[in-house]
């Protein structure tokens, strides 16, 4: 078994196990292990303790018992992996977007020129080409097969919106990449994160599959301004010292003189040989006149060999000759005119199959390129349940809807019909609403990204109709999972690493949505985001709207739950504000901030206990969180006597387990602590945060954890290990791309460096954390660092 085979395979169970991808010192020392490795080597290599390596390793292998219920160690893991891996090799998440062909999907016939051509053109050193050809010749087809049975090592999807106006940001599909199929966390900007691609690609044969690309073309054949950025990324794919290979698909030429090194491949129709093996394949009576006739008015077009096809079988029991008899005389020479005439003879011969294929075209199939058999039952709501899956039947036999192993998908086409006709109809909006619904209600829980996607699919639905109201109220649903009760799905996705994605999502609608009940919810959502990119200034702004849109709230609210939750957002909104005020060093408005926190939150909180209440939004929470904070605030300042007696006032107040209030209430009382130079409870509460995190995968809560230990072994000179946990911190906040915590992270590995007496390497981490406070336009931070940096 192959070293990377293995690691993969490791990777998914754990992630499997976990709901998250693993960060790059596991990865390491993972890699090692399964290398054969020692821990001494690992260290040695990756420059960090034998410790810190060995509790990873110990860490990873209890996460690998737990999922395949055997005990493993470091000793057996070599053997427990090869035991349990697939006897086939497996290509990480390509199962749902690559199907090999079976008895239930088209053979792939009649391709081979096009395979040695770009057999061909990869044996030359290009790397990228791009499949050119009309809609139905086989484009999407060809490379996919291509890509799956060339011995890549990964294949990564980039599936093009169907509309200009839904292109996603090449960002988040970026983003995506890393985080799913490299378990690596993406950079605090583009560049960066491009940079991790590109490594990636210089170590594994990876092919890159980017499919109907015209959408994001001009005219004239180059990237709209608003999806440029898309040059940067081919850039990338298209350099020396990369090993992956490039296929997209595009009904149209890409000239985009930006990019260089993209040769185009102009696909051509099917032979009339390869429709005739096709179809003696699948049992089709050949009739040589019958068959010319018919691939010379089609144009060889492999989606019009596909759909005959299925006519063929199901009408006329496989017989070409009794089919073109009868329908010679009516058919078209356009694809389109194909698709339109079996749409029209479904609606004759079975109503309810023609209502789900239009119906079906309501899906995008892009975050989420298949959907389940549960879906297309959702939009047979009004057939009679025992003949639903007779109608889904139907459809599968005239090869009008894709499907493989249990998933289903319509040809561009197709669905652009579908859709044309579902408008027509007058039923768009009701069937968005359902497929909507059915998301909705079919993702129970946010564990993993995939999970993200589905529930976000509802939001595009609501979108797509104009109804911004349900969009937002999508963003602010909370579901429960095994960390927090009603997590709302944009905190969910910003846990995830979507950041960008939901950036980008709330801003399609923030100047729409009109309920405040909701707007004050997603401006609380967006501060955040803004929060954890760094831009604390719009984080402020988005908290401060938040709290006023609350209070315009409760004056036209009568629901008395709806009011609780009102007044406790604006402590929320306060409450937030100060952990922004802290990033940027204003500590005394900071406190302001949190005082003005309690006096709104302290008015109620008795009245809380009645109401079924997410875990985030619990009065106990913020005054416990606000007085932890107060208290680190005081001890940071000197003020030990306030400080403690904040640390007393939170005492009686009990939290609820949310991943953020408990992770960072652990942190802030280890710097409390520490401030207050009491080393052995600083110590424990580090070290309980870093078991928290691991245990929630809450890996920034870890980071901030490790900073404080290494300023406590800065303190006991221990500084070999104080630079092991710098190290590790800042590269956890440097993949996740916390720009404020990664500043700190610098700020305190140049004072380690500055007591080892090292300016040289003090002053080059001092210079890194004050240009990200630069970026966040934070002075008295820059102040704070540039005064450590001239006493060197």
């Amino acid at each position: 078994m192959s070293l990377n085979r293995a690691v993969n395979f490791a990777c998914e169970l754990i992630i499997t196990e976990t709901g998250k991808p693993l960060i790059d010192s596991e990865m390491n020392v993972l890699r090692g292990m399964l290398d054969k490795k020692t821990y001494i080597q690992i260290a040695e290599l990756h420059q960090y303790s034998e410790g810190a390596i060995r509790d990873i390793g110990s860490d990873l292998c209890k996460k690998l018992s737990v999922s395949l219920n055997i005990k493993v160690t470091k000793n057996n893991l070599i053997t427990i992996i090869e035991q349990n891996s697939p006897t086939e090799q497996k290509k990480i998440s390509n199962s749902e977007t690559l199907p090999k062909c079976n008895d239930e999907s088209h053979y792939f016939v009649g391709r081979d020129t096009a395979i040695n051509y770009i057999n061909d053109r990869m044996n030359e050193g290009m790397k990228i080409i791009v499949i050119q050809a009309a809609g139905g010749v086989g484009k999407t087809t060809l490379a996919k097969q291509y890509l799956y049975n060339q011995g890549f090592d990964l294949v990564l999807p980039l599936e093009m919106a169907k509309g200009t106006e839904n292109i996603t940001a090449v960002e988040s599909e970026v983003e995506t990449w890393l985080k799913q199929y490299f378990q690596e966390e993406p950079g605090r900007d583009f560049k960066t994160t491009l940079t991790r691609l590109k490594q990636q690609l210089q170590n594994r044969k990876i092919g890159v599959f980017i499919d109907n690309l015209e959408p994001a073309l001009d005219k004239q054949g180059r990237f709209i301004e608003k999806h440029s950025l898309y040059v940067e990324l081919l850039r990338v794919l298209g350099d020396d010292k990369v090993q992956s290979v490039t296929l997209i698909t595009s009904r149209e030429r890409l000239c985009d003189d930006r990019v260089n090194g993209i040769y185009h491949y102009p696909l051509a129709v099917l032979t009339v040989e390869a429709w005739e093996e096709f179809l003696t394949s699948r049992k089709i009576k050949i009739d040589t006149p019958s068959l010319e006739a018919m691939h010379k008015i089609y144009g060889g077009n492999a989606k019009a060999m596909d759909i005959l096809f299925g006519v063929m079988r199901e009408d006329y029991d496989g017989d070409m000759a009794a089919y073109w008899l009868e329908n010679s005389t009516c058919v078209e020479t356009e694809l389109k005119n194909l698709v339109e005439s079996q749409f029209n003879r479904l609606q004759t011969l079975d109503n309810e199959a023609d209502k789900l294929l239009c119906r079906l075209g309501c899906f995008r199939y892009q975050d989420v390129p298949r959907v389940s058999i549960d879906a297309l039952l959702a939009l047979l709501w009004d057939v009679h349940q025992d003949k639903r899956r007779d109608v889904i039947k139907a459809l599968k036999n005239r090869c009008l809807v894709e499907f493989e192993k249990g998933e289903y998908w319509l040809h561009p086409i197709v669905r652009e019909y579908g859709i044309e006709r579902l408008k027509a109809s007058g039923k768009w909006e009701e069937i968005n609403r359902k497929a909507a619904e059915f998301w909705t209600e079919s993702v129970k829980s946010v564990k993993t990204l995939e999970d993200g996607k589905k529930a976000l699919e509802a939001y595009h639905h609501y979108l797509e109709i104009n109804d911004f109201e349900m969009a937002g109220k999508i963003l602010i649903f909370g579901r429960d999972n095994k960390w927090e009760k009603g997590e709302k799905l944009g905190k969910a996705l910003y846990r995830l690493g979507w950041l960008q994605k939901i950036n980008i999502c709330i801003s399609q609608i923030i100047n729409q949505v009109k309920l405040p009940y909701t707007l004050c919810h997603i401006y609380n959502i967006f501060g955040n985001v803004k929060w954890l990119q760094g831009d604390i200034n719009n984080a402020i702004k988005f908290h401060v709207m938040s709290s006023h849109i609350a209070n315009q709230a409760l004056d036209n609210s009568c629901d008395e739950r709806e009011k609780i939750i009102l007044q406790i957002m604006i402590g929320v909104s306060l409450f937030n504000q100060g952990l922004c005020k802290i990033e940027f060093g204003d500590l005394s408005e900071a406190l302001n901030s949190f005082n003005s926190c309690l006096i709104v939150i302290k008015k109620n909180y008795n009245n809380e206990s009645q109401y079924n209440l997410p875990s985030r939004l619990k009065y106990t929470d913020l005054i416990k969180e606000s007085y932890l904070n107060i208290a680190f605030i005081n001890s940071y300042l000197g003020n030990y006597v306030e400080a403690r007696k904040f640390l007393e006032k939170s005492q009686p107040f009990t939290t609820t387990y949310n991943t953020w209030g408990h992770g960072y209430s652990l942190v802030y009382l280890g710097a409390t602590y520490q401030k207050l130079q009491d080393t052995d409870n600083a110590s424990y509460f580090y070290h309980e945060a870093i078991s928290f995190a691991q245990q929630s995968n809450y890996i920034q809560v870890k980071s901030l954890a490790l900073i404080g230990l290494a300023e406590l072994y800065r303190e006991q000179n221990d500084f070999k290990t104080a630079l092991s946990h710098h190290s590790e911190s800042i590269e956890i906040l440097d993949k996740i791309g916390a720009k404020s915590d990664l500043a700190e992270a610098y700020y305190q590995l140049g004072l380690t460096y500055k007591k080892m007496g090292e300016p040289e390497n003090s002053n080059t981490n001092f210079n890194e954390a004050i240009q990200l406070y630069q970026e966040m336009e934070a002075p008295k931070q820059v102040e704070r660092v540039e005064k450590a940096k001239s006493q060197n």
